[in-house]
């Protein structure tokens, strides 16, 4: 199968047939493209055009595509819509995304919408999912699932079995809970299929399971289905009951989300935006860091002005300090990154201390190798041994300080709940620009006797 592809002849063919109120071809067209394609095109169109494609394509296809497309586009479209439209649509999707696109509507229409949602038990499911915070596994979760009693036997299992899984697109796992709904483990599809019909499910299901509590973070769940090639996990309420499951492909989007967000931070991006959001928008996300930039700046020329007097005699050093900076900056960049990093994939072990002081030795390292090169490079163009040595050994200084900085201050940010993500970006880079240009300059007096 040739993977589609979007191009502009496609999108202004689709437009003409729109205008042309060609259905038939239409509908031949779009019949065997998949419905997260048919979301890249749609995105593509304006609203009356994209909402005429919505009406007209079948709902079991439909419903899927408003999962897939720009919640500006999904907004745009679902306020063209009738609220019985709206909950024709919701009927035919998990209630996972029936509950996310809900959640997207104003408040005055989510009832109604819902009173108008034929099958009830789909409509409490979905109205329950509402109760749970966007950053929290019941947000995430979807109530479509297969479980079984532990006192039933093989035989009434399998019949319970057939009833459910026709609302449940994929079958990942069988769970077990009791009478109360407690969670208390899986069932192998290969042990029930080698069972006899009449043996008892607590007779063979497996006791072990990871399940998460309907509070935790999803980064955290991302976490564990990670750690252990999970397709889906069990989701229970405060007192163990059963109350859903999240399924890999939500996990991916949570992945996806998080790094989207700690890029954008550790580019100096305060707030979740996209390129083609309002210039407002990208200014207020941009400009905090800026500023920050902007009296990291002021503050290194500062630092620089109270060394003039040694400019005039050795101006050599002036032409050293954009190296000094970038340095500073790179080394305090690399060991934030690895932190955060670690912390994210939860591979941070031992105490802060030792953290420290291997990143130190570190540096210490890179800053001694480093350093001879320049040394080398400083006296064979300049022929000043002294004038070297200061430059060389304010490197050092200033690389094993900023390997410091790099290493302990996302480590602080995270003990104290903070996101570290945000100490690879700008913060980090300008707080280690003005650390190493203080002790470039004070080292170099030092030694050179100023």
């Amino acid at each position: 199968m040739t993977p589609f592809k979007l191009t502009e002849e496609l999108v202004v063919e689709i437009e003409q047939l729109i205008e042309q109120s060609n259905d038939t071809e239409l509908n031949s067209m779009l019949s065997t493209v998949h419905y997260a394609d048919v979301a890249e095109i749609i995105n593509e169109l304006d609203k009356d055009k994209a909402t005429y494609l919505i009406k007209l394509l079948d709902s079991d296809k439909t419903s899927d595509v408003l999962t897939e497309l720009d919640e500006d586009v999904r907004e745009a479209i679902l306020s063209s819509l009738s609220t019985k439209e709206i909950a024709g649509e919701l009927e035919e999707l998990d209630t996972d995304d029936a509950a996310d696109i809900i959640g997207e509507l104003p408040k005055d229409q989510i009832q109604d919408v819902i009173s108008k949602i034929e099958d009830r038990e789909h409509a409490k499911d979905i109205v329950d999912l509402l109760r749970y915070a966007d950053d929290s596994a019941g947000g995430l979760m979807a109530k479509e699932l297969v479980k079984v009693n532990e006192n039933w036997n093989v035989l009434t299992c399998v019949k319970e079995m057939r009833t459910q899984a026709e609302n449940v697109t994929r079958v990942h796992s069988i769970y077990v809970v009791d009478d109360q709904d407690k969670l208390k483990g899986r069932l192998s599809l290969k042990d029930l299929l080698t069972t006899s019909t009449k043996t008892h499910i607590k007779d063979v299901f497996i006791k072990n399971v990871d399940s998460v509590n309907v509070n935790e973070d999803p980064e955290e769940v991302a976490r564990i289905m990670s750690k252990y090639d999970l397709e889906a996990i069990p989701v229970v309420d405060e007192i163990g009951r059963l109350v859903g499951r999240i399924t890999i492909d939500d996990i991916v989007d949570v992945i996806k989300e998080e790094a989207e967000r700690d890029y954008q931070m550790a580019a100096g991006i305060s707030q979740d935006v996209e390129a083609d959001d309002s210039i407002w928008d990208l200014t207020k996300a941009r400009l905090p860091w800026l500023i920050l930039g902007l009296f990291g700046g002021a503050g290194a020329a500062l630092i620089m002005g109270g060394f003039e007097e040694m400019f005039r005699e050795y101006t050599v050093l002036f032409l050293f300090t954009p190296l000094i900076a970038a340095m500073a900056g790179n080394v305090g960049v690399q060991s934030s990154a690895i932190i955060v990093q670690g912390l994210a994939n939860d591979d941070i072990r031992g105490s802060i201390s030792s953290r420290l002081i291997k990143e130190m030795l570190l540096a210490l390292l890179n800053g001694f190798i480093l350093s001879c090169l320049l040394l080398i490079f400083t006296w064979i163009w300049k022929g000043d041994f002294l004038t070297s040595l200061a430059i060389s050994i304010s490197l050092i200084a200033v690389i094993v300080v900023a390997g410091f900085i790099g290493t302990f201050v996302p480590l602080f940010l995270d003990k104290r709940g903070i996101d570290p993500a945000i100490a690879t970006g700008p913060f980090i880079t300008t707080s280690n620009d003005i650390f190493g240009i203080l002790i470039y300059f004070s080292i170099a007096k030092l030694i050179l006797g100023i």
